[in-house]
């Protein structure tokens, strides 16, 4: 039976969500999650439609069919579009209040569909990790959004609302007078069987070395964003290769989208400190935005990929050398993208994990906070920070459970609560989800967040 669409307006027939690539590797997952929450099956939910798009609704049909067994599938609309296509997206989004996008790599098919969405008014909100895309959207597409009144939220999956989230949980826990002024994620993946990542993320990760300097010249090319003011002076840039033994990790940097998507937040919030105004939101949603961005302290932000090992940290650096130094060449890509178990020391394989192993899989990302007692020590000079709090946030597997939760959790906010987020514009998730109730809705759906340890100890 096909559930009848019911709207806030009457005489708007259009969906609630399409969600388009519902049948890839991680949009039938996405889509698994989103049956949770349509209404016929959760009376409560404000999800009363959903339609399927893609190129092959044969497949779409499988997707929806895998998605719902045992049990049959209900009736939904499927329909056919092609992010080379244009008119079928500029279709399929006079459709829909809101588009979910799962089709990547997003810098080969991902502007079509944010331009698509921007122009017909439609709100958009996708899984891309990749930093050069997310900020072309927002040079070349804000200010239309802004005008036509689309909300375009991009990393809204495990890139990068843990960090995100985790970064405001940390640094409200820092009551005054005491100030954070660095805070360092360590993400560690875990499994009882073997760890497989999706082979468009690794795809990802190759073609973002091969246009870095596009991001370059991009950055260069845009007006420098506010900086926030954090106390005390920078922190040192540290060891390489880190042994963290008050989480039992050995660690390296992460070269990932996180900290490139927290330092935009906090550029924003440095130009908007009570946060961003919603459409047409009322006095105590106001006062409770206000309340909130007021309680979250800039730091310095930095990510680490953690092992418990230090063969398994070293296997870490080796998967890097090789993305580095074959993705500047276009054999070397295609060597990357032929073989991506074998350069990838079986992390990433092109038919992506079984389901045992997806389902066996976890993440912790620990989040570990090192600022000042007191505010007026962080002006003395160089006086080294004397507090400690280290918080954790812990899920399911990264790409196909936590990342499908956290993009329905952010639809699903965006459809009941529109009226408090910002008309329209090209923003990161926690500018747009930090003052709404998204944290405690992860907590609901499997990921929580928790205080690990306060600690003070002298400089």
């Amino acid at each position: 039976m096909e559930p009848k669409h019911v709207n806030d307006n009457p005489n708007d027939d259009r969906f609630d969500l399409i969600i388009l690539g519902a049948s890839g590797f991680t949009g039938k997952y996405v889509l698994r999650e989103a049956l949770k929450f349509l209404n016929i099956n959760n009376p409560s939910s404000p999800l009363k439609s959903i339609a399927l798009a893609g190129r092959n609704p044969t497949k779409l049909t499988q997707a929806l069919q895998w998605a719902t067994r045992p049990n049959p599938p209900p009736t939904l609309t499927i329909i056919t579009a092609d992010t080379t296509d244009t008119s079928s997206l500029r279709a399929l989004c006079a459709q829909t209040r809101l588009l979910l996008n799962c089709v990547g790599p997003f810098r080969l098919h991902g502007e079509p569909v944010v331009a698509a969405c921007v122009e017909s008014g439609c709100d958009y909100l996708d899984i891309c990790g990749e930093p050069e895309f997310m900020e072309r959207m927002e040079a070349v597409c804000h200010d239309r959004a802004a005008e036509t009144g689309s909300l375009v939220v991009s990393a809204c999956g495990f890139d990068s609302v843990p960090a995100e989230l985790g970064l405001m949980f940390n640094s409200r826990q820092w009551v005054g007078p005491a100030v954070p002024n660095q805070v360092e994620a360590y993400v560690s993946l875990e499994s009882e069987k073997r760890i497989v990542g999706n082979f468009a993320t690794y795809e990802s990760a190759v073609l973002g070395v091969a246009n870095a300097n596009k991001l370059l010249e991009l950055r260069r090319s845009r007006p420098r964003r506010a900086r926030p003011m954090i106390p005390g002076p920078p922190p040192s840039k540290g060891e390489t290769i880190e042994n963290q033994k008050k989480i039992g990790l050995w660690a390296v940097k992460l070269p990932s989208a996180d900290s490139v998507i927290v330092r935009r937040t906090l550029a924003i919030l440095t130009e908007n400190p009570h946060g961003l105004p919603g459409l047409n939101e009322s006095a105590d949603m106001a006062e409770k935005r206000e309340a909130f961005w007021s309680s979250v302290k800039p730091a310095h932000f930095g990510v680490k990929i953690g092992s418990k090992s230090l063969l398994g940290i070293l296997r870490i650096i080796m998967v890097g050398i090789f993305i580095g130094l074959l993705g500047s060449t276009g054999f070397g890509r295609w060597l990357l993208l032929k073989f991506p178990s074998v350069f990838s020391l079986g992390w990433f394989r092109k038919n992506g994990p079984s389901e045992e192993e997806v389902e066996s899989a976890s993440f912790k990302m620990w989040f570990v906070g090192r600022g000042f007692t007191n505010e007026s020590l962080a002006s003395q000079g160089n006086t080294k920070p004397d507090m400690e709090i280290i918080t954790r946030v812990m899920g399911p597997e990264i790409g196909y459970l936590t990342t499908p939760i956290i993009l329905i959790q952010c639809a699903l906010i965006l459809l009941s609560q529109r009226n408090n987020l910002p008309k329209g514009g090209v923003y990161t998730p926690g500018i747009i989800f930090g003052p709404t109730d998204l944290q405690e809705r992860l907590q609901k759906n499997g990921i929580s967040f928790d205080i690990i340890s306060k600690s003070n100890f002298s400089s």
